[in-house]
């Protein structure tokens, strides 16, 4: 439960619960018809029976992280720059992400988010043999 529901602090809430992976502490930072977009595009997900599974998947990844670069308050807009840390089929590797969130009544109304260029880390040296 969100104890304070200023558009800031249910952002932030939504951000520790995306990090600890917790599904049932995102989606209450959620209005239960919430909507998730490509920035300007396509609808993601409606509600959250559409957004369990897809933040599930994310959550299957082990080294899943998003690191808040900046953060943006205008009335109930929130807009988070985070660099996320994901596992790629390709390997380990990280992708900017532009989160801009609509905050009403205490819940995420709308979120859409803008995913930049994709960049694998470079894998750390073996061991000697």
């Amino acid at each position: 439960m969100i104890h304070d529901p200023s558009p800031l602090a249910v952002v932030q809430a939504q951000l520790d619960a995306y990090n600890a992976r917790d599904i049932e502490a995102l989606l209450a930072t959620y209005a239960a018809d919430a909507q998730q977009h490509v920035l300007h595009g396509e609808r993601l997900a409606h509600g959250h029976a559409e957004m369990r599974p897809r933040f599930l998947a994310r959550f299957a990844e082990p080294d899943l992280h998003a690191r808040l670069l900046s953060r943006t308050v205008m009335g109930g807009v929130v807009v988070d720059l985070e660099l996320i840390t994901r596992n790629f089929p390709e390997g380990l590797g990280t992708l900017e992400m532009l989160c801009v969130y609509e905050v009403a009544q205490g819940r995420i109304q709308r979120a859409s988010f803008a995913q930049g260029e994709k960049r694998l880390l470079a894998a750390p040296p073996s061991a000697p043999p």
